[in-house]
């Protein structure tokens, strides 16, 4: 948290308004945005270098019984997997076998989790962290997105929030305030996302200043990256998010509110589990039989 009690991944509002409209370009033409550029693939980690084979062996079975529980139970059924005890040479073999993948978050509130997902979409590392920065919870486990972030969504932010006050310059704040609140109300577990992108709203200085302070920024943080990143926050008002995408020179070019149970762009999906459970299966292969 920054002094003003902001995440560090946020920029505090109000956003610049950039002109658009005859007279608001030079003659040399239009002044585009940069849109982001290069996209995350998939690059298998690389083999612990340094480990001993007993524990290369010892993590290769703990991960083999770990993607053979995954792909019998499906996508989000199987049971976790506790690293919480693992001797530090186990330990160190699977944080370099699991790598880092596109989506990474914490949350802020009394329990304190830390989330990663691994270079296999779809599995991820979650860690639970006491107030004095120890690991007191280390697992593997599948899904869209671990079930903590979402329970720490609806623990920390409110069913309702009463309208703002209204300040001078306002123009679609209390028109957008209603609707946010009456989506949020009538959400459902499952429903689409209702998403109201800022961006391309008429908006002024003193809307996004309105319902930045309403809304604020709770306990949960999330991080996706693929083409530049993605900067989502859990506000006090349950089920709505901040969405704010970034292109590759960290310029905000999209800036949204979304009500969902989570946003779409942190989710994992059935295929790229599918992709992760060969991928792993064919790492774990040279992991025991290198060449």
């Amino acid at each position: 948290m920054n002094v003003n009690g902001m995440p560090p991944t946020m920029r505090p509002f109000p956003i610049s308004v950039v002109a658009v409209g005859p007279g608001s370009q030079d003659t040399d033409g239009p002044d585009y945005l940069p849109m982001p550029k290069g996209m995350d693939t998939f690059s298998a980690p690389r083999l612990p270098e340094d480990a001993s084979q007993e524990s290369l062996q010892r993590a290769a079975d703990l991960l083999t019984r770990f993607v053979d529980d995954a792909e019998r139970s499906g996508f989000g059924r199987a049971p976790t997997l506790d690293l919480t005890s693992l001797d530090a040479g186990t330990r160190n073999v699977i944080n370099q076998s699991m790598g880092f993948g596109e989506v990474s978050a914490f949350t802020s509130g009394d329990t304190q989790w830390r989330v990663q997902e691994t270079a296999f979409a779809g599995i991820w590392r979650v860690l639970q962290v006491s107030p004095q920065g120890q690991i007191t919870l280390d697992r593997l486990e599948t899904g869209t997105i671990p079930q903590v972030l979402r329970d720490a969504m609806t623990g920390t932010a409110q069913a309702e929030l009463a309208a703002p006050a209204f300040p001078e310059g306002t123009m679609n704040s209390p028109a957008l305030v209603e609707e946010i609140r009456q989506r949020a109300a009538s959400y459902a577990d499952g429903q689409s996302a209702h998403v109201i992108n800022l961006t391309l709203l008429p908006v002024s200085d003193a809307d996004l200043d309105t319902l930045y302070h309403w809304l604020g920024h709770r306990d949960v943080s999330i991080l996706s990256r693929g083409y530049g990143n993605c900067r989502i926050t859990s506000t006090h008002l349950r089920n709505v998010w901040w969405v704010q995408y970034f292109n590759s020179m960290d310029t905000l070019i999209l800036n949204s509110i979304e009500v969902v149970d989570m946003p779409e762009v942190a989710l994992a999906a059935q295929e790229d589990f599918d992709d992760s459970i060969e991928r792993l299966r064919e790492y774990l292969d040279v992991m025991v039989d290198p060449v």
